[in-house]
């Protein structure tokens, strides 16, 4: 569980920070991290910390560029003859950390180990991503046919680095243990809760790093972790320390930091087979009644942007186009009026439940909303629970409110049916709020299916706009992506997902000065 640090607290532990550190290897980045990967095969780690190290080690068939269109990975390119034909051409310089060179029936069991458990004794928790694939051909070591059983736009983006990783053939179920890929860094070892090594691939066919090895170091508390940043035993961390603590590590002498606007986004999620939730005027109403911008400021220290849609503002689908909520108490309370719930004699509407985590800055942000809806009326009650709980209660649809972030997942439109289609319904989808419209799955269906970029951004973007005007959720912001590193570290560029990319082109320097 992770803890928010009082300002008043760092202050006085920074001041046992600065007194030394064990000596340690200095051409090792040590990187700080909330938790293990839990595992490090690409076709079944799902977590944040399994992914971020995954996309290092491994190489997906195509790449996502900075406005999410698709670029040459492992396929160097590819065509697509039919809607249910895609025929990949493979580089010819490209070698596993093995040494093996890589071929198309490499590409071939990567995923039809991940279709059929069967098929390598693996159960993959991806493999629903990869249903429309009907059979794979590879007729020669670098040409993968894929035949498909519909079409399915979305196969791109789960055939991306980040979202896949091609392992070698014959690959079974243990290969999270001594994970081998393609990437621009090898695997060394593993600890579970204590760290991952990985080191320099100098043979690697994309960028070799000039950083010759990488530890992440598990340190699942925010106050350690920001004292390892000061002590200088640690080197990086990334949205990983509570806000408040972001000025105190800012004036430390030896550290810098470097921030991007982010595309993770933080929503607010209603459950529509609620009496009271179900009635868009009350959702519109509590829209109203949220000043995001006074949060932003204020929690977020400014480090955030408004969230109109789940998609980010870069995204070539993305409209800002939409109906709008910004900060209107009046507006909140002449909808809640139109829906009937008139204030009572203590000024009460009704109240309403929202469910957290029992992390602090998750309780932290239900107080301030509590404080913000209860000015229109609405009287906002909070329940805590340990995280395992918190997340199966949202899963399955015991709640009235609750808030989380997406990770990554909403960087492709496919985002919006998986989260509001009609047909995913958990535990079938992550339409937690039970919404159904009809308009917004022909839509979906009609951009799945078209392979014409025009049509599917105008459908996209339509579904943008019914989203906004339904609100089965409220986007609240994006936050931004925020490196903590010390100054030998050089070349830091964050990326807007948070990922750990910039690792392969950052510069390791001599130690900086410490107080």
């Amino acid at each position: 569980m992770r803890r928010l640090l009082p300002l008043a607290a760092l202050i006085a532990l920074s001041l046992v920070a600065g007194c030394g550190s064990a000596p340690r290897d200095p051409s090792t980045v040590v990187f700080l991290i909330e938790s293990s990967p839990a595992n490090l095969d690409p076709r079944i780690g799902t977590d944040a910390q399994s992914q971020r190290i995954d996309a290092l080690l491994f190489d997906g068939l195509v790449a996502r560029d900075a406005s999410f269109h698709f670029a040459p990975a492992l396929a160097e390119s590819w065509e697509q003859p039919d809607p249910l034909t895609l025929i990949f051409h493979l580089r010819h310089d490209v070698h596993f950390h093995d040494g093996r060179p890589l071929t198309a029936r490499d590409v071939k069991w990567t995923l039809e180990s991940m279709i059929d458990a069967k098929h390598s004794g693996i159960v993959s928790p991806k493999a629903k991503s990869y249903s429309s694939i009907a059979t794979i051909d590879a007729p020669d070591e670098h040409t993968v046919i894929m035949h498909l059983k519909h079409a399915d736009n979305f196969l791109f983006t789960n055939l991306s680095t980040g979202a896949i990783g091609i392992v070698p053939q014959a690959s079974g179920g243990d290969f999270g243990q001594q994970p081998i890929g393609t990437g621009p860094f090898r695997f060394v070892s593993q600890q579970i809760d204590q760290n991952v090594i990985l080191e320099r691939n100098a043979a690697s066919w994309s960028v070799v790093p000039r950083i010759s090895r990488v530890r992440f170091a598990v340190v699942p508390d925010a106050i350690t972790e920001s004292l390892e940043l000061e002590k200088g035993s640690g080197d990086v961390a990334i949205n990983s320390l509570p806000m408040d603590s972001l000025p105190i590590l800012a004036a430390r002498p030896n550290l810098a930091i470097e921030e991007v606007p982010g595309t993770e986004v933080q929503y607010l999620g209603l459950n529509l087979r609620d009496p009271l939730l179900k009635d868009v005027r009350v959702r519109q109403a509590i829209a109203c009644a949220i000043d995001r911008n006074l949060i932003i400021r204020t929690l977020l220290l400014g480090k955030a942007q408004p969230a109109d849609s789940l998609l980010p503002a870069s995204h070539w689908a993305w409209t800002g186009d939409v109906p709008k909520y910004p900060y209107d108490p009046a507006r909140a309370a002449q909808l809640l009026d139109q829906a009937g719930y008139a204030a009572g004699a203590n000024g009460i509407r009704f109240h309403l439940t929202m469910k957290t985590s029992t992390d602090e800055s998750a309780r932290l942000l239900a107080a301030v909303l509590q404080q913000q809806l209860r000015a229109v009326g609405i009287a906002l009650h909070i329940h805590s629970y340990e995280a395992a709980t918190f997340l199966s209660d949202v899963r399955s649809g015991a709640f009235q409110i609750y808030s989380l972030r997406w990770i990554g997942g909403n960087e492709q439109p496919d985002i919006f049916s998986y989260v509001f289609s009609s047909a995913s319904f958990s535990p079938n989808g992550a339409n937690r709020s039970h919404y159904s419209n009809a308009r917004l799955d022909a839509l979906l269906d009609d951009a799945a299916a078209s392979a014409d970029a025009a049509p599917r951004k105008a459908d996209y973007q339509e579904a943008q706009q019914i989203l906004a005007r339904d609100l089965p959720a409220i986007n609240l912001w994006y936050r931004d992506t925020v490196v903590v590193h010390n100054r030998r570290l050089t070349d830091v560029v964050p990326s807007p997902s948070g990922s750990y990319t910039f690792l392969e082109t950052a510069g390791l320097g001599s130690a900086a000065s410490r107080n």
